[in-house]
């Protein structure tokens, strides 16, 4: 038996459009739940896979910001790493000062120690005819003369040496002459060559070795806090690292600008531990000696320097990662 079913043109036509209807009110309730226009190639093929692309680069520019985000807080990690640094230089510095005002111990400057030629108060010796010149600093000239075969003894010669002034002198137990300045002045020998050889000394300035005979507690004192700002310089640089990158313990930081990883800026790390930036501790009779506390001073200056110098270039590269930052952020 047939079962056909004859549509009439007027029938068919509203039957078309009625799955049309639909068929754009399914499309319609599709674009309002997931917010495209265009969400197949049966869409649209061309604005689809051009905005696939598009969207791919987006995604792939947006991991790139997370590293370039993380480059930011490591470079800014390392510059309050540099502030920090440089007050505790600062202390360091008002600590050596300190030192250097603080009370001395005692401290004899030893210029001559050399062979005997007296060997005791009861034995003499001949001195050719000439004469002695001793200077000391920039203080008078003392002259001290020697006729022909005159005899001179310990006793003698340390006498007539006493009288001049920032100049004390003595024998040793090796019977060696020591001839001290009381202060660290140079001290300048001249006169007749022979006479001055028979003497044991030899022309010319020489400045006094300082030799500490008592320790000065506050200096002591001093120079414990010394090292200990110099033991924090150390580990402050050791602790300004973000997400595993330590630019001030030399670690090297590359930050990648886009996805094929052809754009990028090296960032070079520094050692700015108290060795790296060339501040040695202080051992023994270190702040005893004014010389000593200069040294250190001079070592503190150059670090300061140091550090003014490479937070310079450690900002010019931020400038850099925070403009290529702000370009991908846009693009």
């Amino acid at each position: 038996m047939s079962s056909d079913i004859t549509l009439s043109k007027g029938v068919r036509s509203n039957l078309l459009s009625l799955q049309a209807t639909a068929e754009m009110l399914n499309r319609t309730q599709e674009r309002l739940s997931t917010g495209k226009k265009v969400n197949s190639a049966l869409d649209n093929p061309i604005n689809f896979f051009t905005s696939a692309g598009l969207s791919s680069r987006a995604n792939d520019l947006s991991r790139l910001l997370d590293s370039v985000g993380n480059a930011v807080q490591t470079v800014e990690a390392a510059d309050e790493g540099i502030s920090a640094i440089t007050k505790l230089i600062e202390s360091a510095q008002a600590t050596a000062n300190q030192a250097k005002t603080a009370a001395e111990g005692t401290i004899t400057y030893l210029y001559n120690d050399t062979g005997s030629v007296l060997a005791d108060d009861a034995a003499v010796a001949a001195v050719d005819a000439g004469t002695m010149t001793i200077q000391v600093g920039s203080g008078a000239v003392e002259t001290l003369t020697f006729g022909v075969g005159d005899i001179v003894d310990q006793a003698g010669l340390t006498a007539a040496l006493a009288g001049i002034t920032g100049l004390t002198a003595t024998f040793n137990v090796a019977e060696q002459i020591e001839l001290n300045s009381t202060s660290s002045e140079s001290i300048t020998i001249g006169g007749t060559a022979a006479t001055l050889s028979d003497l044991g000394f030899t022309a010319g300035t020489f400045d006094p070795t300082p030799t500490v005979v008592t320790d000065s507690a506050a200096r002591d004192s001093l120079q414990t806090d010394f090292n200990n700002l110099l033991t924090q310089i150390t580990q402050l640089a050791g602790d300004a690292s973000f997400n595993g990158v330590n630019l001030l313990d030399s670690d090297d930081l590359t930050v990648v600008f886009n996805e094929d990883g052809t754009s990028s800026l090296t960032i070079n790390g520094v050692d700015f531990s108290a060795t790296g930036l060339g501040l040695n501790t202080v051992t023994g009779d270190g702040f005893q000696l004014d010389a000593n506390i200069d040294t250190s001073l001079d070592e503190l200056e150059a670090a300061i320097t140091t550090l003014r110098t490479q937070a310079s270039a450690f900002g010019s590269n931020l400038s850099i990662v925070q403009t290529r930052q702000d370009f991908t952020k846009n693009l």
